[in-house]
């Protein structure tokens, strides 16, 4: 296996690479003045299973632009298989018409993706778990839940066991139409030991959408009790305001969710868990978009710590101090050697 990056999160694959015992392989990429890229592999891949790496977060256009030439290079070169990985995959939130108009940007990405020629795509927690229907190349759909439950482990303080660390959202496969969806991991009821501060403690999805993931990572942690935050989104400007919660809170609330862009969502709901009296806030979310002010107002709010992951390369500038970034490379790692 060769694995190669782009640019956009070359310290993920490079941990990927390590997990396999491996180093990058050799790529070429050229910018020109005028911003256009020139890819060109350095390597042979004649008849090898090769990898790349390329997450398309923020320049998302770009990024993916450079992703469909790597992959075009690798099948020209004679590669055996090209897997994707796109641990962030752009546009996701553009899976369907919002208002009338409107192009479906998403099925337009997994259209030119596909015309690559690439053989599989490897992704974290996609926005809808339908997103991996509309491939007709076999898509492994990982979630960092499990890596979320460890985290959480540690804040709590109990002894709730956490199941496969690989564990599997989705599964599209090539030709097939169909999919499925894996059961939750494992949790070893007989190692639990409730203690004052677990039975304080709740989980909280930031909105309805987030049920599905809220009740998954729930059970990873021994059926923790869960809450959601009721709100409304204006589809027209983006912004978010909360209604309530649905659902009894602790002293010390987990907010799970799959991203934070903006940081309104997460400040908003933080706000209102501080109001109905929450003492401690912990944000767990998979990707780190951090757009506009989000580390500035994330830092500035009630939240006590906030763990993302490294899906999204975060550039010094939109580190702040309460931010701690955990790795999924290990779970890339086991999925890719399939």
């Amino acid at each position: 296996m060769k694995i190669f990056s782009g640019s956009s999160n070359k310290t993920l694959a490079e941990r990927v690479a390590r997990q396999l015992g491996l180093g990058l392989s050799g790529l070429e990429i050229h910018v020109f003045p005028d911003k256009e890229k020139r890819i060109r592999v350095t390597e042979n891949v004649v008849d090898k299973d090769t990898v790349v790496v390329q997450s398309c977060s923020t320049p998302a256009d770009s990024n993916y632009m450079e992703l469909f030439f790597i992959v075009d290079a690798l099948k020209r070169s004679g590669a055996k298989r090209v897997t994707a990985i796109i641990p962030y995959l752009g546009y996701q939130r553009q899976d369907h018409i919002f208002r009338d108009g409107e192009a479906v940007s998403l099925e337009v990405v997994v259209k030119t993706l596909e015309a690559t020629g690439m053989d599989r795509l490897v992704a974290f927690d996609l926005h809808s778990i339908k997103i991996p229907e509309l491939f007709t190349i076999p898509v492994i759909h990982l979630s960092a839940l499990p890596v979320f439950a460890e985290k959480i482990k540690q804040i709590v303080g109990n002894r709730a066991e956490v199941g496969n660390e690989n564990f599997l959202v989705h599964d599209a496969k090539k030709g097939t139409g169909s999919s499925r969806t894996s059961k939750s991991a494992s949790v070893h009821r007989e190692n639990f030991i409730p203690s004052p501060r677990f039975s304080d403690t709740v989980l909280v999805s930031p909105d309805m959408g987030g049920i599905r993931r809220i009740k998954l990572i729930s059970e990873m942690l021994n059926n923790m009790p869960f809450a959601t935050i009721v709100k409304e989104r204006n589809l027209a400007t983006g912004e978010v305001s909360t209604q309530g919660i649905k659902g009894a809170i602790g002293k010390r609330v987990l907010i799970i969710d799959d991203m934070i862009s903006s940081g309104g969502t997460i400040v908003s709901a933080a706000d209102l868990l501080r109001k109905k009296g929450v003492s401690e806030i912990y944000v767990f979310a998979t990707h780190p978009v951090l757009s506009k002010d989000a580390p500035l107002l994330l830092q500035k709010s009630a939240v006590k710590k906030v763990f993302v992951t490294d899906t999204i390369s975060i550039s010094k500038e939109k580190q702040f101090p309460k931010l701690e970034v955990l790795s999924v490379a290990g779970m890339i790692a086991g999925a890719i050697k399939v």
